[in-house]
Order: structure tokens, then sequence, then C-alpha cells
């Protein structure tokens, strides 16, 4: 019987940019053999989803130059839980941000840095440019061409996992 392996995606999404990205690297990393993936809002997941995964997409908004509440707060009701128990693991980012997203994926990379997560790709960053609060709150459509983005990178993450690269 061939071994399952699990790539688990947690997102949050409050305009539905995030949740499209997240559900493109799901579709993406579907199409291989021998992967299972979890997509769980970031509110429903915690340590033992991590535990229970072999590597990990983060998918965030950019709230005020940070990453949005919800996540932040996934990452601290599973920090210590995971602390030692899944370092070595490969993980990557998504983030929707309005104009810049760096911060965001900078303080992603420093919880993975503390859990000693492995960077498979550099984070992938759309940009939205809403900068008005109406723009900010609207409800987003990310283009085919970023969920393509998405999708390969959710793609190149199960082949990686599943071919024992990361």
């Amino acid at each position: 019987m061939a071994t399952i392996t699990s790539l688990l995606i947690v997102y949050h999404s409050l305009t539905g940019g995030t949740r499209q990205m997240a559900e493109a690297a799901a579709t993406g990393a579907g199409t291989e053999t021998g992967m299972e993936v979890r997509l769980l809002p970031a509110h429903q997941a915690g340590p033992q989803d991590l535990l229970a995964a072999q590597g990990y997409l983060f998918a965030a908004p950019e709230n005020l130059a940070a990453v949005s509440g919800i996540m932040k707060d996934f990452f601290d009701r599973s920090y210590y839980g995971a602390l030692d128990r899944i370092q070595g693991r490969p993980y990557a980012s998504l983030i929707c941000a309005g104009s810049d997203g760096r911060n965001a994926a900078r303080q992603i990379e420093r919880i993975c840095t503390g859990w000693r997560l492995k960077p498979v790709a550099e984070p992938l960053i759309v940009c939205t440019h809403a900068q008005t609060p109406e723009a900010i709150l609207a409800p987003k459509h990310i283009t085919p061409e970023e969920l393509l983005r998405c999708r390969e990178l959710g793609q190149s993450m199960a082949a990686g996992l599943v071919m024992g690269i990361f």
C-alpha cells in the first residue's frame, strides 16, 4: 500500500482574495497522485493539523502591514504545540496585499524559522492595489494569471513532497 503524503494549506480571508489563492493552490496540489490536500481556515486549524502534514502552505492577507489577526492567532495557538516536532518540513506562503505584502511575508518567515521549517519557494504576493476604505473592504477578484501562479505553486509543492525532494 502506497504512503499518502499530506499538504496542509491554512488560510484566512475576509474579502475572498486569499481564499481564491489558497483554493487555486489546493487545486494544483490535488493533481499529484498520492497527495492528500487539507485546506483549512485558520480559525479551524491547530497544532494537530501541523503534526499530521508533511508540508505547508500558509495563505494570509496583509492587514496594516502585518499578517491578518486571525492568521496570527493560528500561529499563536499552534506554535508551542508544534515546536521541535515539525522541523525540516517544507513550507511556502501566499500573501494577498493591497500594496506591498512583504511585511506579512516576513512575519510568516520569522515564525517558520522558529519552527525550523524549510522554505521551498519565495513568498507569492498578489497585489490588489486596494487603497481606499471601500476598495480594501470590497470583495476581491484575483486575476486568472495570478491564480495560475498559485495553482503552479501548489502543484510544485505537492510534486516535491511526493517525490521526496523536500
